[in-house]
């Protein structure tokens, strides 16, 4: 009787175990199956940042909505794209997007907010938008004395913040993708793990290797004029990040 129950035993977790390394494989397997699946982008403000971001997503498959003041220049522009690429209100775009790009000069941050309103719920932001005084006003003051990543977050109730793509040129974030080799470094801060996750998939396919310097604490620092602006790269970027607080 107790070697039956040895026996039982032993084949009991030899079911459990190879049913646990089924489930581990599976996951596996539907998180990297994930990881291909095309996405739905909006772009809120399609100038020189939101077209060449939203651009370059377009060419890698992902299905990107345009949007700004100018309805018209963002239909030219997802017409010049091809069928992945569509146009339509900011509201329409933050609807569509599973993950919104805002790139909207920060003083019309607060109207985006207002204007998109519970869309952003539950979604991830990729805020590349930078508070800059002497263009944004008042906006800008309290911006950065908040810190960047946490006046985005509170103008955006509910949303999944993540700063990114905020001190490097448009022309070249247009281009990284097409130069091979030892990629740049593009810092990103952000507190949720499943938005910095896809933040740091579409910064890959932008062309550069995301590093997460911290929390949306740490966004303060991601905007012209600190150590972090500019290209460097990934260990430049840990080392920098390392002396900041």
């Amino acid at each position: 009787m107790k070697a039956y129950r040895i026996e039982g035993r032993r084949h009991f977790l030899k079911i459990a175990g190879t049913a646990a390394a089924a489930v581990a494989v599976n996951a596996v397997l539907g998180s990297a199956h994930a990881a291909s699946e095309p996405l739905k982008i909006g772009v809120i403000g399609s100038g020189r940042i939101g077209s060449a971001l939203g651009g370059v997503w377009v060419k890698m498959g992902h299905k990107v909505m345009f949007s700004s003041r100018t309805i018209e220049n963002d239909k030219k522009l997802a017409a010049s794209l091809g069928p992945n690429a569509s146009a339509g209100t900011p509201q329409e775009a933050a609807a569509f997007g599973d993950v919104l790009l805002i790139a909207v000069p920060y003083r019309a941050m607060p109207d985006v907010g207002k204007e998109i309103g519970g869309a952003v719920k539950g979604k991830i932001v990729i805020d590349p938008s930078n508070p800059i005084p002497n263009r944004d006003g008042e906006t800008a003051t309290w911006a950065r004395e908040k810190g960047a990543g946490y006046a985005t977050a509170e103008l955006l109730p509910g949303a999944r913040v993540v700063r990114a793509f905020n001190a490097i040129g448009y022309a070249r974030m247009a281009k990284a993708h097409e130069t091979p080799g030892e990629r740049i470094g593009m810092p990103m801060a952000g507190d949720d793990a499943k938005a910095i996750e896809v933040a740091s998939r579409l910064i890959r396919e932008i062309g550069y290797e995301p590093v997460l310097v911290g929390g949306l604490a740490m966004g303060k620092y991601l905007m012209p004029g600190t150590p972090l602006a500019g290209e460097h790269t990934p260990d430049e970027i840990r080392k920098i990040a390392s002396t900041l607080k």
